[in-house]
């Protein structure tokens, strides 16, 4: 086991269109407690699409990205030389929600603080393969620009989880503010362009790909699939650590310009959505196959003894289950898939101080070992400064 070779670039999260049920959810479970109850389904972002479907058509686009890329920190000023709708859009895009707590965040931070190898790993496996089997999303990312070359397009979504679990995520020093303006931005292009791509169109059951209710899918396969594994793994988590973790994603669907009534106000209420409109949608489709494995085959020169093809198959298989595993043509590992399903547990319940004995010594090193693997690729990947462009073309080409 200890000579496996070979490793996953950073499967961060994807931040593309899901698929969703009836919708049915009620407002006054959302964070204002209140709302139209309009079916996100059919609610899009106007504003900002309204700006970059104009930026596009003008041309203007990689003029603009280029003077993007030095616009990094949430405290920054705009820089010069954009266009005069663009500046009024993101001025405004870029203000916290009037309901942003200050307290909460800060204890979002340490949440974070203590649960960031855990997090990484959800991040990426939980949340990260999930995404190729919600299929409006799973066809989004293949057919968009993001699907021709994965290895950015994870290194990008990477960003986020990052940048949300940094100590100053919404301070003026962090990014967490910069990036999620421009992933709306880079949304809003998508909605612009995949309509134009015969590929998408033969393959979509929608017309216009990333509603505000694929977004919410998308935010579910996060923060709320990392806590139903927490409480799985029976990890404690005080009270106002696990508000503050839903505070700084709550304040993220707003940035992304999701309407505060499809922002759920609880952890009850964000799992009651995710029951109603993204457990019921999982399901396999050729595109998401394809992604699923470039997916688990990124970075595969990177010498990680511990992360081969088959430990990150069977740990998908581990958080996902048997169902989307073979949804995924993931082979149940002989040695990997049995040890995670015996010993992980008694090891969250030893790293998390409530165990002392029930593990050998070795297994626990091996997957505190494995943790440290993970963490550190994922970290290599945010090394470099990453850009989020907007995008001018869809997939030039397919696997």
């Amino acid at each position: 086991m200890l000579q496996a070779t070979g490793t996953l670039g950073a499967v961060g999260a994807l931040t593309m269109a899901g698929q969703a049920s009836a919708w049915t959810w009620s407002p006054a479970n959302s964070v204002p407690g209140y709302g139209t109850g309009a079916d996100p389904h059919k609610v899009w972002d106007p504003d900002a699409d309204r700006v970059i479907s104009a930026l596009l058509d003008r041309g203007e686009v990689p003029r603009v990205n280029k003077i993007l890329r030095g616009w990094r920190q949430n405290g920054q000023p705009l820089p010069a030389g954009l266009p005069a709708e663009l500046r009024e859009f993101m001025e405004h895009a870029r203000q916290l929600p009037a309901w942003t707590d200050r307290g909460k965040l800060a204890d979002a931070v340490r949440f974070n603080q203590k649960r960031g190898t855990y997090l990484g790993l959800l991040y990426g496996f939980a949340s990260g393969m999930m995404s190729t089997v919600i299929p409006k999303e799973a066809r989004a990312v293949y057919y968009s620009k993001g699907g021709a070359d994965m290895k950015d397009r994870i290194t990008k979504t990477a960003k986020l989880g990052y940048d949300i679990g940094s100590l100053n995520a919404y301070q003026p020093g962090g990014e967490m503010i910069v990036t999620c303006v421009k992933t709306r931005m880079a949304h809003a292009a998508v909605r612009h362009l995949l309509p134009q791509s015969p590929w998408w169109k033969h393959a979509a059951s929608e017309e216009i790909p990333i509603s505000q209710a694929d977004i919410m899918n998308t935010w579910h396969s996060l923060p709320t699939t990392v806590m139903r594994h927490f409480r799985q793994w029976n990890v404690p988590i005080a009270a106002d650590e696990s508000v503050g973790f839903l505070h700084s994603w709550q304040v993220s669907a707003a940035m992304l310009g999701v309407k505060d009534e499809y922002i759920p106000k609880s952890w009850d209420a964000a799992d009651a959505q995710a029951k109603q409109t993204l457990d019921p949608i999982l399901a396999p489709t050729p595109e998401g196959k394809k992604l699923a494995n470039i997916l688990l085959g990124l970075g595969y020169n990177l010498d990680l003894s511990l992360l081969s093809r088959g430990v990150l198959g069977a740990l998908t298989r581990f958080t996902l289950g048997d169902k989307i595993a073979g949804w995924l043509d993931i082979p149940r590992e002989p040695v990997w898939t049995p040890l995670f399903e015996t010993a992980w547990t008694p090891y969250v319940a030893v790293r998390e101080g409530l165990l002392n004995v029930g593990m050998p010594k070795e297994a626990y090193w091996m997957f505190d070992e494995f943790l440290r693997q993970f963490v550190l690729l994922y970290m290599s990947e945010l090394r470099m400064p990453i850009t989020i462009d907007i995008p001018v073309i869809n997939n030039p080409h397919y696997r």
